[in-house]
């Protein structure tokens, strides 16, 4: 069986205030998105990657595959106009090519950190349940508010997870939520675990890793030069 990873790359990037789509902002000599690609790329179990690109760098970002050797790199699709689009334009893709039972792990392109213990995991556990969601503990306290400025209660972190990417999914049951979701009227979930939810159905743990940040703003560039950093001091040891 087959291990797609399906990167996602349709957003604009509004909250870093750049030009460029923070996906292809340049990050010591690299487009973030090739640092996410390369992930992929290295890891022995992804045997296909697809892009669900912006736009009007569908072209660039084969330049890039090309110049920093993505073998792997199958199908560039459209986006769509919110990330549930997006992420239906990908799977929808990738259900003409691949069989029910493979894997897509659908994953977004500004989490370049993502480690080869998260994807093996994510993997591991999808296999085994069917579909499998990265997720960290909740280390802070949690407090509820109904304005914004003052608190109505807190939440026990215990009973909170929060999620990143990659998360796993058999093709043809993503490709099915997707569908019914669509009949249902749900047309704009923030992420694919909580379309599962929404939709009635579980979603299983695999581990991630506060090292597996998500760019979204210019303080997280910062955060991803540092673990760069800290990486490459790692291999010189």
């Amino acid at each position: 069986m087959s291990n797609v990873a399906l990167l996602i790359a349709g957003g604009s990037g509004n909250r870093m205030n750049q030009d460029i789509p923070k996906q292809f902002l340049t990050v010591n000599e690299r487009p973030v998105i090739v640092y996410t690609l390369e992930a992929f790329e290295k890891h022995p179990e992804i045997d296909a990657i697809a892009v669900v690109c912006i736009e009007g760098w569908e072209q660039v970002l084969r330049a890039y595959a090309k110049q920093f050797n993505i073998t792997k790199l199958q199908y560039v699709i459209p986006g769509g106009k919110n990330g549930q689009d997006s992420i239906r334009n990908g799977v929808m893709k990738l259900e003409k090519h691949y069989d029910a039972e493979d894997l897509v792990l659908i994953h977004d392109a500004i989490r370049p950190m993502v480690s080869a213990e998260i994807i093996s995991d994510n993997i591991r556990v999808a296999r085994e349940h069917g579909n499998a969601v990265t997720v960290i503990p909740c280390a802070e306290a949690m407090i509820e508010t109904e304005d914004g400025e003052i608190s109505v209660g807190s939440y026990p972190r215990d009973r909170l997870k929060r999620t990143q990417t990659p998360q796993a999914f058999r093709i043809g049951d993503i490709c099915q939520l997707h569908r019914d979701a669509l009949e249902s009227g749900i047309t704009n979930s923030v992420a694919s675990c909580t379309l599962m939810i929404e939709m009635g159905k579980k979603v299983y743990f695999s581990a991630g890793s506060e090292k597996n940040i998500k760019l979204t703003t210019v303080e997280d560039i910062d955060i991803f030069k540092a673990l760069l950093v800290a990486k490459r001091s790692d291999w010189l040891k």
